[in-house]
């Protein structure tokens, strides 16, 4: 995902991705506590895709209070 994707999107769009990513993000923790994770680099790209939304969210915003 990249940022251009998302700034095609709306701000409901983005907010429903971020419920989704950050729920997959807890997961990705609980099985990384168990030993049950195999894939450590998804916790990253995870962690970048929240980053990634919530600066296009901001950038809405505050493109919206203009």
């Amino acid at each position: 995902m990249n940022a251009k994707e998302l700034t095609g999107k709306s701000p409901d769009q983005l907010r429903d991705e971020l419920t989704q990513l950050k729920k997959e993000a807890f997961n990705l923790r609980f099985q990384q506590a168990t030993g049950q994770l195999e894939n450590t680099a998804r916790m990253r790209a995870v962690r970048r895709d929240v980053a990634r939304i919530q600066t296009v969210l901001n950038a809405k915003a505050a493109e919206a209070a203009k």
